[in-house]
């Protein structure tokens, strides 16, 4: 039988900048994700899939009901999907899990398929430096602060989320197509984060990262390589690992 492939897809961002580009990137996405169903042994969103997500005791973000349900098809057909939270969907909790079948990550993961060891994360806060956003992301992991968060009503909670969503640096020079928005290999703190764990895990073939908007495919050792996976505002790239081999491509439009 025909291995089928594995596909890798990160950095969404739906819900911004206004409901008409989302729902038009999200419409994208669906479409691209009905292609290839019948091809897909595995999932991977490997985070900021939504700019906000938080999930209230009884209510969740509106809209997104054409991917959530293309989701649903997938895991419905027996097909893992695995999402890895990002810094923009890091109060996912679990109604993805519940409600669409999506098996939620919080930390970096090592995964064997198809022989091949793939070390995964969104990518943020990992490397060194960045002091500012660790500080931030440990104020929002925070359990008590996320409690106190769900005090808010959720028209409140929700503005004030995407309000600060906004501000994020990278997504906004992706939207602008920035020309600084670069990946400068040795200079990165994810190139220099794969460096070291390549070190520490030397079977891993592919470390396979979201957060940086700019798809890369870059040679760490003789053995692995630091995939970037790019976005879906600017690039709308992809990975596909097919016939055992890690690609990044870019939809046709």
């Amino acid at each position: 039988m025909e291995k089928k492939n594995i596909y890798f897809v990160s950095d969404l961002h739906l819900g911004i900048p206004d409901r008409a580009s989302s729902l038009e990137r999200e419409k994208l996405l669906v479409k691209w994700l009905t292609g290839i169903r019948n091809k897909t042994e595995a999932l991977f969103l490997m985070g900021d899939l939504f700019d906000f997500w938080f999930e209230y005791s009884t209510v969740v973000p509106k809209g997104f009901v054409r991917l959530l349900g293309k989701l649903a098809e997938f895991t419905d057909a027996g097909i893992p999907v695995h999402l890895f939270r990002g810094n923009h969907d890091l109060w996912a909790f679990d109604y993805l899990e519940k409600e669409v079948g999506v098996q939620l990550h919080r930390k970096p993961a090592i995964m064997q398929m198809q022989n091949t060891n793939f070390y995964l994360a969104h990518g943020d806060g990992l490397g060194p430096g960045d002091r500012r956003y660790k500080f931030l992301k440990s104020i929002f992991e925070f359990r008590p602060n996320q409690l106190l968060f769900r005090w808010l009503h959720p028209d409140l909670g929700a503005r004030l989320g995407s309000f600060f969503s906004r501000r994020s640096r990278l997504s906004k020079m992706a939207f602008a197509q920035k020309p600084d928005v670069l990946f400068e290999d040795e200079d990165e703190m994810l190139f220099q984060y794969a460096a070291k764990k390549a070190k520490l895990y030397p079977e891993v073939d592919y470390f396979v990262f979201g957060h940086r908007h700019i798809p890369s495919q870059i040679k760490i050792t003789n053995k692995a390589e630091l995939i970037i996976l790019g976005d879906w505002i600017s690039h709308f790239s992809y990975g596909i690992f097919e016939n055992g081999k890690m690609q990044v491509k870019s939809i046709e439009k």
